[in-house]
């Protein structure tokens, strides 16, 4: 058995999240009937770096799988890439592909992830990019979301900010990094967030937070208070799932120029 480390991306608008459900399109069964079918009907289990949401996207989603070697003869890491791109759906592509370790494991291994939200400032959401983007359409205060977003950088218990539903029992995770760009052309907000995990819709619960001290709905500092509580009902909101990117995942130490004292802008 060969061991494939992927990277690849997709439109999550037609998937029913990456993990395989019965009688539901998902990322990961798309991806294991191909496997299934070049290794003529032999089950090859494809793992995930993280799992994501119904209509939620990647640009840097990573996997594994281990294929079973014909004859002792190893595909190539370019060749396997090939040959999976050559029958993916036009809503997937890989785009790098190596050879492995087996003690490599694509969600145990990982450092770090990186997570985008787009965030629609139009004032009726625009047809050609509903299923891509979060629509916000009240005004707000960018600056303020800036300084409220160092509030969250650090090693919290992000309980406040976990949707039910997670399996997860220990909550605590360090945010390295957040940033956050307006486009006053494109009439979007971009949100990036690094950090060493994250937790059920964390992301989401974070942006809907911002929006909402950026909006004028919540003093510039209410994330301490929030942090503190460790009460999801201090957060209700969660952003669309439509503007939530899984934009890069870390297999090496996150880079410096990331870390807490990396000035936000």
């Amino acid at each position: 058995m060969t061991r494939y480390k992927m990277t690849m991306a997709y439109d999550g608008h037609l998937f029913h999240g990456f993990q395989k459900q019965p009688n539901q399109r998902t990322v990961q069964g798309t991806i294991e009937e191909t496997l299934e079918k070049m290794t003529k009907g032999k089950r090859v289990v494809v793992h995930g770096s993280g799992r994501t949401d119904a209509g939620v996207h990647a640009k840097g989603q990573v996997i594994h799988f281990d294929y079973p070697d014909k004859e002792n003869k190893v595909i190539p890491a370019k060749n396997m890439m090939l040959a999976i791109n050559s029958q993916m759906p036009t809503d997937i592509v890989f785009f790098e592909s190596e050879i492995v370790d087996q003690d490599f494991h694509v969600q145990y291994s990982t450092k770090g992830k990186w997570y985008r939200y787009i965030v629609d400032q139009h004032h009726f959401t625009d047809p050609f990019n509903r299923f891509y983007t979060g629509h916000f359409p009240y005004p707000v205060n960018v600056d303020l979301m800036r300084q409220a977003s160092k509030d969250l950088l650090g090693y919290h218990d992000f309980s406040s900010f976990a949707a039910s539903g997670g399996q997860i029992v220990d909550k605590r995770r360090t945010i390295y990094y957040v940033n956050i760009e307006q486009d006053p052309e494109r009439k979007e907000i971009i949100i990036d967030f690094i950090g060493s995990g994250f937790l059920y819709n964390m992301v989401r619960i974070m942006v809907a937070a911002l929006l909402e001290i950026g909006n004028g709905k919540r003093p510039v500092h209410d994330l301490k208070r929030v942090i503190e509580a460790k009460d999801r009902q201090e957060v209700r909101g969660t952003a669309p799932a439509s503007g939530l990117y899984l934009y890069h995942v870390f297999y090496e130490e996150v880079p410096e120029k990331y870390r807490l004292d990396h000035k936000i802008y």
